[in-house]
């Protein structure tokens, strides 16, 4: 990368929470995008000298082409929208704007980091009490 962008830049991959945290169906994947997390974290300290900064983006659930090869993912939209913290799942644009900023200037002072971009429920540890129980079968 140093030798493609001799005045420095930012390097943007996408990842998921399932990378973090056990989520059904992600499978495999889950251990790839751990180890893409940590590519982030080891590539930012390797490439920081030579001006590159090294961010992972993690979105929410988006219906994707990608996202309809995971079962039952209707059931994760929804269950993500009932416990984030702002009550719904992340748009598209909200995603593009995330990236934007981590490959612009506006944060020439960040690498090494996974930004989260899923409405909060990153930070959910378990089920909001207020929200309506929904199984597979429901969905």
């Amino acid at each position: 990368a140093a030798a493609l962008m001799p005045d420095g830049g930012s390097l943007l991959t996408l990842t998921y929470l399932g990378a973090e945290r056990w989520v059904p169906h992600y499978n495999v994947m889950g251990v790839a995008k751990a180890a893409l997390e940590a590519s982030v974290r080891y590539m930012a300290a390797d490439l920081g000298t030579d001006k590159i900064r090294v961010n992972g983006l993690s979105a929410g659930p988006i219906k994707t082409l990608a996202a309809s090869g995971i079962g039952d993912f209707s059931y994760i939209l929804k269950w993500n929208r009932y416990n984030a913290p702002l009550g719904r799942n992340v748009e598209l644009d909200e995603v593009g704007a995330s990236g934007l900023y981590l490959l612009s200037d506006l944060s020439k002072g960040v690498t090494g980091e996974i930004h989260h971009v899923d409405c909060g429920y990153h930070i959910i540890g378990m089920k909001n009490p207020d929200a309506p129980d929904i199984t597979v079968a429901n969905d």
